[in-house]
């Protein structure tokens, strides 16, 4: 029983010693990052232990999920991720000394990452494997009648208000967006889990899911084993906002760069779960994941690092730029091309995939 337990979750001992070890040591080793094999050494240390936890704790997740059912076991994933999310960010935003725009450039990575990049690979690996796919239209539109707004008034309003000078919400517009994310998301979630639940099941997903998780752990034993990762990534996030940090500032990088890599992070465990489910023709569980992780984040994340600039007294900067305002609005249009029909095809996703390298360019070179 021991024997299996350390074979399945050899990843714990690695996180936990690993922020042990920065708990102890990590002020010394941090304080001087001038050489660059020393920089490169601790920076992939942190980032790959993050991401091993991170990749660990959404097995757990899915497993909590399994055990739940649709559509309440994808709103643990998403829930988990977002927690994620706004570690990675206030941990770098304050513990690297501060980064006002992180927030916004981490929102606006997630949108591009997830329905650019992930839509378009899920698309095109289930198009190229199933020719077709097919999920539930009415969860899809669900989930962009939230998110289409959500984005434009928390990343595009604040560059036209001007109420507070700059791309920044006053006091007062900060707190009615807080109000209004939260409220907003509490009313989806009364749809997505009570009076709608069949807009977002797949039942041949949902039992195929269980019966992959049928041999796990007990549900308490996922949600320690969660907690656990998760106090770990918390740790270890306030440690790699150094590198981060620094990297960005000696290498002249732009300081979007630093939300894109907190993104990678946070996205990519679920990223790839959501890419299993579409060459496994389950195409509504990926909708699903990827739908539901941009809208928990717009919706949560945005009004958490808002609250933190409230306590911290920091200015939080969330409008975008015309460039990106650009792409948003033209990702958002696409997207609600793509699921105007409840048919998929690589050309949809070869189209997603065109829009992610752009943004990808746009990072170096506006």
């Amino acid at each position: 029983m021991v024997i299996r337990f350390m074979k399945s979750e050899w990843a714990l001992p690695i996180a936990l010693l690993t922020s042990a070890l920065f708990l102890a040591f990590g002020r010394a080793w941090l304080a001087d990052l001038s050489n660059p094999g020393w920089f490169a050494f601790v920076s992939l240390w942190l980032f790959g232990t993050i991401l091993v936890a991170s990749f660990a704790a959404l097995r757990h997740a899915e497993s909590i999920a399994a055990k739940l059912g649709e559509p309440l076991g994808t709103l643990v994933l998403t829930l988990a991720i977002t927690g994620l999310e706004v570690m990675l960010i206030a941990a770098v935003m304050y513990g690297g000394k501060g980064n006002a725009t992180l927030a916004r450039d981490a929102m606006f990575a997630v949108v591009m990452i997830v329905m650019n990049g992930m839509v378009g690979l899920s698309l095109v690996l289930g198009g190229l494997r199933h020719r077709e796919q097919t999920y539930n239209l009415q969860g899809a539109n669900a989930f962009l009648a939230v998110i289409v707004p959500m984005a434009v008034l928390g990343l595009v309003l604040p560059s036209f208000t001007v109420t507070a000078p700059g791309p920044v919400f006053s006091p007062l517009q900060a707190t009615f967006f807080i109000v209004m994310s939260v409220v907003l998301y509490g009313v989806f979630l009364a749809i997505q889990n009570l009076r709608h639940r069949e807009y977002f099941i797949d039942q041949a997903s949902d039992a195929a899911a269980s019966a992959i998780h049928a041999q796990a752990h007990g549900l308490p034993a996922h949600a320690a084993l969660l907690l656990a990762y998760l106090v770990a990534v918390l740790l270890l996030a306030h440690q790699i906002a150094v590198p981060i940090n620094h990297g960005i500032h000696v290498l002249h990088a732009p300081t979007a760069l630093g939300g894109f890599l907190v993104s990678v992070l946070v996205m990519a465990p679920e990223s790839l779960g959501a890419a299993r489910a579409a060459l496994a023709n389950q195409l509504q569980r990926s909708v699903n994941l990827l739908l539901g992780s941009v809208l928990a984040s717009i919706s949560l994340t945005i009004p958490a690092v808002l609250a933190i600039g409230f306590i911290t007294e920091q200015t939080i900067v969330l409008g975008l730029d015309a460039v990106d305002t650009t792409l948003l609005v033209l990702t958002l249009a696409v997207s609600t091309l793509t699921f105007a029909s409840a048919r998929t095809n690589v050309l949809l996703g070869a189209v997603h995939l065109a829009l992610f390298l752009a943004y990808l360019m746009l990072i170096f070179e506006k």
